[in-house]
């Protein structure tokens, strides 16, 4: 096997295709290898598919391919366009030639897309990566610019997305993840059977709920058929999907409830921290639930709260707040009559507060007992999110933190070379 033919074979050329010329540049460290074809070759039509069309002219392409050992690589070649003189039938067919035909087309190459700049096998290892690492110190490593690898995670994004199939979603989580300083978000829905993100968007309004349905119908799916919708007590998201989601009965997801419980007390302790300094530094020791805790933290605790009794008073409201979810369904009701009015009568504003906003949504905190669906999958991805874009230093557009969301949580199939 010559050097040409083993560069064939590694990149699977294949007739009316042949590797022409090699050339490698020791200095710079870089290999052009030049593709051409048989003089006479047929090509397909991109438009028609007719399979015996000739070259009407070229453009010389170059596109980045992976490197060959420490050597980066690149693929020369003429790129053809074909004059197709095939029509097409009124029934899809192709006829017979036909005066104009179907018209000049540029063919595809069997190692690229259309526009890319790239082979399949580079963008394949651009979309292998960028789950685990961030796309700037990809395009560091590879010697591209970030903005070039950014549209081809884009691309499979959205081609696997219009390929996705939400025919089977009927349970939705709803939450919100930040996209950069200053309260920007984007709305995260996942499917909550399969566990996939299947929308994102720019936004936490009611018109995102709206968007979303648009989407779930554009992807096989029902508005009609979403049984059940877990999320946060946002005002908008209950407006949408009272207006959007006619048929779904809404559970307030308890770990938002717990983390609004969790602010109160400690807006509680910082209040009675301003009176006196012995709470400083004990944040996440009120924030811990109580069967973690450890022999000692358990004794400072209690210790604490015999000596700041406001805090304590609030942090044991909590802890009863969590036995919420431990009692059947047929006493939850009332359990939940009773936490109210204790913590009504607290005299602590902040825990009032949440109480009389629990009471406002009582049927949807309620509904839990019934539906049983929670959010934790989604705090789940959020936490990978965060993570990701913690690792790049942010993203510069939202469309980029959506990509990346799609890409790390939505199950998407890829139809690229491995």
């Amino acid at each position: 096997m010559n050097q040409k033919d083993l560069f064939e074979t590694a990149l699977g050329i294949q007739e009316p295709w042949h590797v022409d010329q090699i050339r490698l540049d020791d200095n710079n460290k870089i290999l052009e290898i030049y593709v051409d074809f048989e003089r006479g070759a047929r090509f397909t039509c991109p438009e028609c598919g007719a399979g015996d069309c000739t070259a009407y002219d070229t453009k010389e392409t170059t596109w980045r391919h992976l490197n060959f050992f420490e050597y980066e690589t690149h693929l020369h070649a003429r790129h053809p366009r074909v004059k197709c003189e095939h029509a097409t039938g009124e029934d899809g067919d192709k006829a017979d030639s036909a005066p104009g035909g179907c018209g000049i087309h540029r063919v595809e190459v069997p190692w690229a897309r259309p526009e890319s700049g790239f082979t399949f096998l580079f963008e394949a290892m651009v979309m292998s990566m960028a789950p685990h690492m961030p796309v700037n110190a990809i395009a560091d490593q590879v010697g591209e610019h970030d903005t070039r690898l950014w549209r081809i995670l884009q691309h499979h994004v959205n081609q696997a997305r219009e390929n996705a199939d939400y025919s089977t979603v009927e349970s939705i989580g709803i939450d919100e993840t930040s996209s950069r300083k200053r309260h920007s978000y984007i709305s995260v829905f996942m499917d909550l059977d399969e566990r996939r993100v299947v929308f994102a968007d720019s936004d936490r309004d009611s018109a995102v709920v709206e968007r979303f349905a648009k989407d779930l119908e554009d992807h096989g799916g029902d508005r009609e058929a979403i049984k059940r919708v877990c999320m946060d007590m946002s005002p908008a998201y209950r407006k949408g999907v009272d207006e959007h989601l006619d048929n779904a009965k809404i559970t307030y997801d308890k770990f938002h409830l717990m983390k609004n419980l969790n602010e109160a007390v400690d807006e509680v302790r910082r209040s009675e921290q301003k009176q006196r300094d012995g709470l400083k530094r004990t944040r996440y020791l009120w924030l811990r639930n109580q069967e973690d805790l450890d022999e000692e933290d358990a004794q400072r605790v209690n210790s604490l709260a015999d000596a700041y009794p406001k805090t304590g008073r609030a942090y044991r409201l909590k802890e009863a707040f969590r036995e919420l979810w431990r009692q059947p369904a047929d006493r939850a009701e009332w359990y939940l009559e009773a936490w109210c009015s204790w913590a009504l009568r607290s005299r602590l504003e902040p825990v009032k507060t949440f109480a009389k906003s629990v009471k406002t949504h009582w049927d949807g905190v309620v509904s839990w007992f019934q539906s049983q669906v929670d959010n934790g999958i989604l705090e789940g991805i959020n936490s990978l999110i965060q993570a990701a874009k913690a690792k790049a230093r942010g993203y510069s557009n939202d469309e980029y933190l959506i990509t990346m969301t799609y890409l790390i949580g939505g199950k998407l199939e890829f139809e690229l070379p491995t």
